[in-house]
């Protein structure tokens, strides 16, 4: 079964964000796999644990983006693959046309990627890359079994469950609950830092850059404002009734 698994690398979640001149500070940030990515990537390596093949990792960015597919590697995939040209940096629309050129002439039976990136929260890159490819897909599914030659996925859906079946080849991102990701073992991180890692320009890929340019621009960025502290109120509770009314009457105001 051949497998290929979209992820990216992105903010560890424990980190501060910093904004500088509108845009967030890297500088002594930490960067790992994307949650998200990550439970597509132990539910990629367990099929292949289960059914035989391989499973490829595939992301785009700078060298940086390297040490999340050595991750990647160590934790069981078999090969790797890199877009590494700022010319091929963007939005969702650009990332899936990347994405779409990358694996558009590769065996698969499987695609999976997270269902959203912590960084942006689009949830659109996975969704699109089917399109591009015109295969059936599920977004954000909690539970996977491949029979013969179909899935049968299920997704939370307003606090019920949907189980969908499709043949294969189908795309899938994963969400939080599909697994829990496993640890690189040291033996792995040891075969991983010998395993060759593909980078690939905008010239090995059949893509016209003039018609893959992003579709959306980030003019500003800006922190969330402070919470404010909370206030009690008290006496008794029509005094109290009278007193929230009041405070959210001047608060409506206040926002016009």
């Amino acid at each position: 079964m051949n497998l290929i698994v979209c992820l990216k690398q992105t903010f560890d979640t424990e980190e501060k964000v910093n904004i500088e001149n509108g845009k967030v500070s890297e500088d002594g940030a930490k960067f790992i796999i994307n949650p998200y990515d990550e439970y597509a990537l132990e539910e990629a390596i367990r099929l292949k644990e289960r059914f035989g093949g391989e499973v490829t990792a595939v992301t785009i960015g700078t060298d940086q983006a390297e040490s999340a597919l050595r991750t990647a590697l160590a934790m069981g995939a078999d090969k790797a693959v890199l877009v590494n040209d700022e010319r091929l940096f963007g939005d969702e629309f650009t990332t899936s046309k990347v994405l779409a050129a990358v694996v558009k002439d590769k065996d698969y039976d499987l695609i999976l990627s997270g269902y959203m990136s912590v960084d942006n929260g689009g949830g659109q890159s996975g969704l699109r890359l089917a399109e591009e490819l015109d295969i059936p897909h599920v977004n954000a599914i909690t539970k996977l079994e491949v029979q013969d030659n179909q899935v049968v996925v299920e997704r939370d859906v307003e606090g019920d469950i949907e189980v969908i079946e499709s043949n294969l080849p189908i795309l899938i991102t994963a969400q939080q609950g599909l697994n829990e990701p496993r640890y690189p073992s040291l033996p792995g991180i040891m075969k991983a830092k010998r395993k060759p890692i593909e980078e690939l320009k905008a010239e090995d890929l059949a893509v016209d850059l003039d018609q893959i340019g992003s579709k959306t621009k980030i003019i500003d960025q800006v922190l969330p404002p402070k919470r404010q502290e909370g206030r009690i109120l008290q006496g008794e509770i029509n005094e109290q009734v009278n007193e929230l009314v009041q405070l959210l009457q001047g608060e409506v105001n206040f926002n016009g």
